[in-house]
């Protein structure tokens, strides 16, 4: 488990670390350096309407009443993704429960039905969604969405407005691509090239092993021909799962459209040197935030992208999901749900 200091000892502004210069090494250090969290879970699997599985690993709380925490990961997570883990440790060290819901095709096999994830798909959140508020009708429910997953997050924030079931008290996303066209453009470019070849190596051996299920789901040309995210979701993320191309998908997916109907207190947690994003994105942000009173924006000037790594190298701290949890536990303690 990661270096909590609870309570007055813990920090109370975020420093990033020394010993991580530039904002590559901050990205890169939570994927290539950070010892994987250890928290005991169990997995679980959900029947979804269309007949395919949800997968989560679930924390139990210290009571059925306890506030629980619905954590969405980034592009291709996995089992191991560390900040992942990482955030169900804060959980487990302030008694609540948590969910770690995966994607589709995400937690280690390949899904059954005729598609897979994206960044704007919100019907399989609302169905856990519901599928908590159910189970535990007592316990107030919190959310915590890392880059795609803050966009999906939003973006079904956005949808429902005030209509949120009354056990959702509030929310965070961290380093969120908020314009997912403009991210797509940004990180195909420089040494930001290195996570693009990274995720669409990922994302086309996910969508070969798709083929074999279904041969005529995208063009396999095309897939192959794919030499960037934007080529990739014109080819396959869009045609799958109905839109009329990657333009369309990113204008109807975006989260940055859906901020302004955000009703529930939400944090937003990002860097201004994040590689996956253009800075001038987090401007129009903050002009929206400025107008809605339920969002909370900190934006600091270095971090990377789900970086916010603080303290020495010998007891590193992950700023973020404490900033998350001190967030979630804000609001909590000022808006409990009736029992």
């Amino acid at each position: 488990m990661p270096p909590s200091p609870p309570g007055p000892d813990a920090p109370r502004r975020y420093r990033p670390a020394w010993w991580l210069p530039g904002r590559h090494l901050r990205t890169l250090w939570g994927r290539l350096g950070r010892p994987l969290p250890v928290v005991a879970t169990r997995r679980e699997r959900l029947e979804t309407p269309d007949r395919d599985v949800l997968e989560l690993d679930r924390l139990d709380g210290s009571s059925s009443t306890a506030p629980r925490l619905v954590i969405l990961h980034g592009l291709e997570a996995t089992p191991q993704s560390r900040y992942a883990r990482g955030m169900l440790a804060e959980a487990a060290r302030r008694g609540w429960g948590a969910d770690l819901m995966y994607f589709r095709s995400c937690a280690g096999a390949l899904n059954r039905a005729r598609r897979l994830y994206h960044s704007g798909e919100t019907g399989d959140l609302a169905f856990v969604a519901d599928h908590l508020v159910r189970e535990f009708e007592h316990a107030p429910l919190v959310f915590a969405g890392f880059s795609l997953g803050g966009n999906v997050l939003l973006k079904w924030l956005g949808e429902r407005g005030g209509d949120v079931p009354p056990q959702v008290r509030g929310a965070a996303a961290v380093s969120v691509p908020f314009d997912l066209a403009r991210g797509a453009r940004h990180i195909g470019q420089g040494f930001a090239r290195i996570y693009e070849a990274s995720f669409l190596r990922s994302l086309k051996r996910k969508t070969l092993a798709k083929l074999e299920q279904y041969p005529d789901l995208a063009d396999p040309g095309r897939l192959a021909r794919s030499r960037s995210i934007y080529e990739f979701d014109d080819a396959v993320t869009a045609p799958v799962h109905g839109f009329r191309s990657a333009d369309d998908y990113y204008a109807r997916s975006s989260s940055l459209g859906y901020l302004a109907a955000v009703r529930v207190p939400t944090l937003l947690l990002s860097a201004i040197d994040d590689p996956f994003l253009p800075p001038d994105v987090l401007g129009e942000v903050r002009a929206i935030a400025a107008r809605v009173p339920a969002l909370t924006l900190e934006f600091v000037p270095r971090g990377g992208h789900v970086g916010f790594v603080m303290g020495p190298p010998w007891r590193p701290f992950y700023y973020a999901e404490w900033r998350v949890a001190e967030f979630l536990a804000g609001v909590l303690d000022t808006a409990r749900v009736p029992a």
